[in-house]
């Protein structure tokens, strides 16, 4: 088969730009809206997209006063778009520092047998001091440590899906043997950071695992990708550092005895979409007119460890920023946003308009042809496998790609038509996970 793109629709309230709430088309309060969640679903899958993702952390996601900051639960919400959407991937992201291994591969089994084999797991490790106070902690736990426990995090879920074997369940009603007691097994798992004893309450899921993703970009979320993940999500915003990421993931990736072509690799790109270049660049201006320079200073400079008062809005970035060394919270975004002022000598302010329209992803304004070419391009020049769609704006963003960009790949022969199969691992082309207790027991 001809090697296809993925595309995955990052859903995200009334658009990733900014200031997109504060457009007379936007609906403000779309953000707790489950209609228009499901309006977003149905013209990605339409469009024939892998899937649609949700971003999640335990703590306001922004300053409440800067734009929409409240978020539904993810797999509550896509629970509730499998029942409306019958073929499209549900991906929600959890957190393995503020979670225990046995609820959150319950909550993620269960996913997959309501939606009949489309759950996928976006995994992080969770930066930041409010989610950590959140949980009676005075201080987030280490980059390292919190790594170390996602490790064992995912040790410990993928046993619990394991548990059960796929003919567990033979629900003979003659015998009155609903389930063998023999192929439901104990894991007895016994680290570092978890004591579990297991079965999982859940049988073996359509997809025995959901699809594993992650989309941390430092030294030690590339390993930790490297070992666990089948999709990543990375935020890169020249195709030379597109390229860089892929090629190091994918030798990541063969050191840690896998297959490089069951990771496929989905760099962020946010479209300004326009009939013509000129109506393209008038939507970015206008977005970026309506940038509130106060709230944007005070987010850079909680991602920059400073006092906002140090960020001169005319002036570049400060000389004496913290190493990466000493950022305990995303650590990659920390080091994309630095490089990217200092390489372009962009001032606060010029830096805060890149920023808003995709906070360190990738961001084109263009026609859908352009678009399209540039997408192809980044494909075929070894920098991706497909992208994670964040249109600047919601809904008319993704209607725009839907409707104008992906029938130009199409026939162009490098996006699907039809989908091939019904379960999130077929449309990414990656396989069925083998059961590793009985891998063990053989």
């Amino acid at each position: 088969m001809t090697r296809q793109l993925h595309f995955n629709l990052f859903l995200h309230d009334t658009g990733h730009h900014e200031a997109s709430w504060r457009l007379p088309e936007s609906d403000p309060h779309a953000n707790l809206s489950l209609a228009a969640h499901q309006h977003l679903a149905k013209v990605a899958e339409d469009a024939k997209f892998d899937s649609v993702f949700l971003a999640d952390g335990p703590a306001l996601f922004s300053e409440p006063g800067r734009r929409p900051s409240g978020k539904l639960e993810p797999t509550v919400l896509l629970a509730a778009l499998a029942v409306t959407n019958s073929r499209i991937g549900l991906i929600a992201t959890a957190s393995t520092s503020y979670n225990d291994p046995y609820n959150l591969a319950r909550r993620f089994a269960s996913l997959d047998h309501l939606s009949g084999g489309r759950a996928g797991w976006n995994i992080v490790t969770t930066a930041g001091e409010a989610a950590a106070r959140n949980f009676g902690l005075q201080d987030q736990p280490l980059h390292k440590s919190r790594y170390e426990r996602a490790d064992e995090f995912l040790e410990v879920a993928t046993k619990l899906w394991d548990s059960w074997t796929d003919d567990a369940i033979i629900a003979d009603k003659e015998s009155g043997i609903h389930a063998v007691r023999d192929r439901v097994r104990a894991i007895g798992h016994q680290g570092t950071y978890f004591r579990v004893e297991g079965p999982l309450n859940v049988p073996r899921s359509p997809q025995a695992h959901p699809l594993l993703v992650q989309a941390g970009s430092s030294e030690d979320g590339k390993d930790f990708a490297a070992r666990w993940a089948e999709a990543v999500f990375t935020a890169q915003p020249t195709l030379a550092e597109s390229q860089a990421f892929y090629a190091d993931l994918k030798r990541r990736v063969v050191a840690a005895g896998r297959e490089p072509d069951q990771v496929v690799i989905l760099p962020g790109i946010v479209p300004v979409i326009g009939d013509t270049e000129a109506e393209a660049r008038e939507l970015d201006a206008e977005l970026e007119r309506l940038i509130a320079p106060e709230h944007a200073l005070a987010q850079l400079s909680t991602i920059l460890r400073i006092d906002p008062e140090r960020l001169k809005l005319d002036e570049p970035l400060p000389a004496d920023l913290p190493d990466e060394d000493e950022i305990e919270g995303m650590k990659s975004r920390y080091t994309l946003i630095v490089n990217w002022g200092r390489r372009e000598n962009l001032t606060v302010r010029q830096l805060i308009g890149k920023l808003g329209g995709g906070r360190g992803h990738r961001t084109f304004t263009g026609t859908p042809v352009q678009i399209a070419d540039t997408i192809q391009q980044y494909f075929e020049n070894g920098a991706a496998d497909g992208f994670n769609i964040m249109p600047a704006v919601l809904p008319s963003g993704i209607e725009a790609f839907a409707t104008k960009v992906v029938p130009i790949l199409q026939e162009r022969g490098l996006f699907r038509t039809e989908y091939t199969g019904s379960t999130l691992r077929e449309h990414y082309g990656l396989p069925r996970p083998a059961n590793q207790l009985e891998l063990i027991s053989q």
